[in-house]
């Protein structure tokens, strides 16, 4: 049963997921290394986890709480990848849910809570430079990969996937 949630002050639907007892809302930059940090760069030193254009005003960032506790992060900048033809793209950078709240439904939640929110701003793609181990997930949730794996100095393995919106 799809439940409906506010974005930026307008409707819209969403799956019915387990995590609805979870909010999501807009969060600052800074917020986001809470999670970035422990997940997309353990042991490594907090500033790994800014990324150009965090600061942007058309950057938006997402949080997924329960309670005051932050559990997950998205971000999305406003970025065209040169192998798509569609004018109004957005990247996906920094997702991550905690350690411990991952299999929860939470990422896939916050994904398309940004996924709703850049649709109401007129985005025609998302596009991300996913991790090897992160490539099954954004399958689930309808990403396709497209060119070839490529290698991230001391992160590892990516794909460039995306999603028609």
């Amino acid at each position: 049963m799809p439940k409906v949630f506010s974005i930026f002050g307008q409707w819209a639907y969403s799956p019915s997921y387990k995590a609805m007892n979870f909010n999501i809302k807009q969060i600052s930059a800074n917020k986001t290394y809470e999670v970035r940090q422990p997940i997309l760069r353990p042991g490594k030193p907090i500033e790994t986890c800014y990324f150009e254009g965090d600061q942007l005003k058309t950057t938006l960032h997402f949080g997924i709480f329960s309670d005051k506790n932050l559990l997950g992060v998205s971000s999305f900048f406003k970025n065209n990848h040169p192998s798509l033809s569609e004018s109004t793209q957005y990247q996906l950078r920094g997702m991550a849910v905690l350690t411990s709240h991952q299999g929860k439904d939470l990422g896939r939640t916050l994904l398309n809570y940004g996924e709703q929110a850049l649709k109401l701003k007129q985005v025609n793609i998302i596009w991300c430079n996913a991790r090897e181990v992160s490539v099954s997930f954004y399958k689930k949730n309808n990403y396709q990969t497209f060119g070839s794996p490529f290698i991230i100095e001391g992160i590892g393995p990516h794909y460039v996937m995306f999603k028609k919106l």
